[in-house]
């Protein structure tokens, strides 16, 4: 038996979103950041709702397929790039389970879409996200007993820098859509052919490795809607 449904970081990390979580609700109540989200296009309390609903579904996983292992890790900590990673506990479960993070594959997928058809930037959007889709892609490393990880600052900060380049309006949408997408697609689909032999019980798209990334470029595009006047 194994346990797919689990907080993909160790609780620490985990305690530290939620931290970033409640300052950016401290922030809003404040009026400091409202102005930011009605740029990106969102209402604060959306905007609060879905940063909220990324964490909760972060402890949720869809299930796909699965792949066979001679041998998988169980119930361990493992660290990656000074990030605590939990491995869910397996019993008897010599196989990979290939499942889709809600919080950090769906939910992000989701919005970045509906941020694409708002605002209509498929030109600008698609050339930051192929950016950030590169550099995810080659800076992903194999970890045993997760799948695959990326240093958890790297996409957002890529994306904003890409999106103040490629896009003279609408920067934070960018920014935001080329870090979800791009992690995703360059740091966990295009590697998913890595996974088999890493021992991994769950591998997870947009779970753990990348759900930190991901949840993280929400925050920082929307701060870059705060500094660019062009947002």
């Amino acid at each position: 038996m194994y346990e797919l449904q689990y907080i993909p970081l160790a609780l620490p990390f985990f305690l530290f979103l939620v931290g970033v979580f409640l300052f950016i609700v401290v922030l809003i109540q404040v009026h400091v950041l409202r102005y930011a989200y009605a740029k990106l296009g969102l209402s604060s309390g959306a905007a609060l709702l879905l940063l909220l609903a990324s964490l909760i579904g972060s402890y949720f996983n869809i299930p796909l397929t699965e792949l066979p292992e001679h041998e998988v890790r169980s119930g361990q900590v493992i660290e990656f790039f000074g990030v605590r990673y939990i491995v869910p506990l397996v019993v008897d479960w010599p196989r990979t389970v290939i499942a889709v993070n809600v919080g950090g594959a769906v939910i992000p997928t989701l919005l970045s879409l509906y941020l694409l058809i708002k605002n209509w930037i498929w030109s600008s959007a698609a050339v930051a996200t192929l950016f950030v889709t590169v550099a995810c892609y080659l800076l992903a490393q194999p970890v045993p007993g997760i799948g695959i990880a990326i240093p958890p600052l790297i996409p957002p900060i890529i994306a904003a820098t890409v999106a103040l380049l490629v896009a003279r309006t609408n920067v934070a949408a960018v920014a935001y859509i080329s870090g979800s997408l791009g992690t995703l697609i360059g740091a966990d689909l295009l590697n998913l052919g890595k996974v088999q032999g890493l021992g991994a019980p769950v591998v997870s798209i947009g779970g753990a490795g990348t759900f930190d990334g991901v949840f993280l470029t929400g925050i920082i595009a929307v701060l870059l809607a705060s500094f660019s006047g062009r947002a």
